[in-house]
């Protein structure tokens, strides 16, 4: 599934050509620091920035006879380099290599989803300036409740990818951390110094201590912050399926010249890609469950975590890539029906004002149970009896002893209703 549905600038990330360039990387400037401390020649580290390489397969190959991805990856390096391989690794425990580089390949992941996000809020700001006047109805429970607009729906999901933003702009801090600190972390066999060198090249910062390994509530933020994202990229899924139902028919996902909906009954047009997106959300928070699992660990290292990571890391970010790439999709070319909207506004034939009646009658001197009385039992006759409730109350005598026609048709008044629409935008900076 993820190969399908991955983004050729996601995927490579992950791609074992990039894992053992960053790799190389890793043990060439670990090298060049060694030399700078005067632990091995000068020369030598030339020769190895010149000549070390890998071939992928080869490594492979290595690996089926060792059963070590690090033994194997050096061995094949050390064919290319020769005499001078001996100061490579020097000192080092493979997790210093794989750990530093998987935050590496995390924090490139992080990044690229971090553009996205961000062409997800400009989107977001974009269409709900459009829609800011565009009149619907708001639900409670799934049940009519009052007036709001289109427009404060997006502006909600803007404010939602804000915060993601930040929280993964967070969460790419916390990962972007190495560790060249050898067996057990103790740089028994390393000036820390090369650590700090290591580490500063590849844009990341020592670990303040490690075991073997980089603790990994670490990673466990990371893919619990992806997972977050996800549920908000799945709640706006979410709605706009309700809105998609026959019944509402307020807004449609995109739907393609040419494309079926149904097998069966060829009127069909389904929301699959937020059905989609709302089951690929389920899927980043068992990753996100997963990746908890990972932070007990014997001592100062097993493995079980390693096998894991392998799966879910790569998996999570390319996930989350491609759920915002068919967010902004749906989001890009989503069919609005305005019209829709202000009829079903009215199905309840005027309930939705029920809320400004009870605080008029409220103001005009009334206990607010004796106002619930009189706004409820007329609202219980628009239930059953379908008439329009300003009419109800207008034929009232109780109410007509407080409120005259004019001030019902007051307050049964869209514009009224919505009057403050412009202060929230405001407040988002969208106007």
């Amino acid at each position: 599934m993820i190969e399908r549905y991955s983004l050729p600038e996601i995927k490579q990330i992950w791609t074992e050509e990039n894992k053992f360039r960053i790799w190389l990387e890793i043990e060439i400037l670990a090298c060049e620091a060694q030399a700078e401390l005067g632990n091995i020649p000068h020369q030598a580290v030339e020769v190895i920035r010149q000549k070390a390489n890998f071939n992928v397969q080869r490594i492979l190959e290595i690996e089926e006879t060792v059963h070590h991805d690090v033994i194997a990856f050096l061995t094949n390096v050390a064919e290319y380099v020769g005499p001078e391989s001996r100061y490579i690794h020097y000192g080092m425990t493979s997790s210093d290599v794989l750990d530093t580089a998987l935050a590496v390949q995390m924090k490139q992941a992080g990044e690229l989803i971090l553009n996205k996000l961000a062409a997800l809020r400009d989107l977001l700001a974009k269409r709900a300036v459009e829609f800011k006047d565009t009149v619907m109805v708001g639900r409670t429970h799934g049940v009519h409740a009052e007036p709001v607009t289109f427009g404060l729906k997006l502006a909600l999901w803007y404010s939602d990818t804000l915060r993601n933003i930040e929280r993964l702009e967070r969460a790419i801090q916390v990962i972007s951390v190495g560790q060249i600190s050898g067996a057990v972390g103790t740089y028994d066999h390393l000036d820390p110094r090369v650590e700090e060198y290591v580490c500063a090249k590849l844009g990341l910062r020592p670990a303040p201590i490690s075991t073997q390994v980089l603790q990994r509530d670490r990673h466990a933020e990371f893919l619990n912050t992806l997972a977050l994202i996800g549920a908000n990229l799945e709640k706006i899924a979410l709605e706009i399926r309700h809105l998609q139902r026959t019944e509402v028919l307020e807004v449609e996902e995109p739907f393609g010249k040419g494309q079926k909906g149904s097998s069966a009954m060829p009127h069909k047009k389904n929301p699959i890609l937020c059905e989609r997106l709302t089951g690929m959300a389920r899927l980043l928070r068992g990753y996100a469950s997963t990746a908890l699992e990972n932070i007990a660990l014997w001592h100062e290292r097993d493995i079980s975590h390693s096998s894991v990571e392998r799966v879910i890391i790569p998996d999570a970010t390319m996930l989350l890539y491609y759920m915002l790439t068919k967010t902004i999709q749906v989001l890009s070319g989503m069919v609005v029906h305005s019209q829709r909207m202000k009829k079903n506004l009215m199905l309840t034939h005027g309930l939705i004002f029920s809320q400004p009646v009870l605080l008029k009658l409220v103001e005009k001197g009334l206990t607010r149970e004796e106002a619930y009385r009189l706004v409820q039992q007329n609202a219980l006759k628009v239930w059953e009896s379908e008439q329009e409730f300003p009419a109800l109350l207008k034929a009232d005598p109780e109410v007509r002893n407080y409120l005259s026609e004019e001030d019902i048709d007051l307050i049964c008044n869209l514009d009224n209703r919505l009057k403050n629409v412009n202060y929230i935008f405001k407040k988002l900076n969208l106007i």
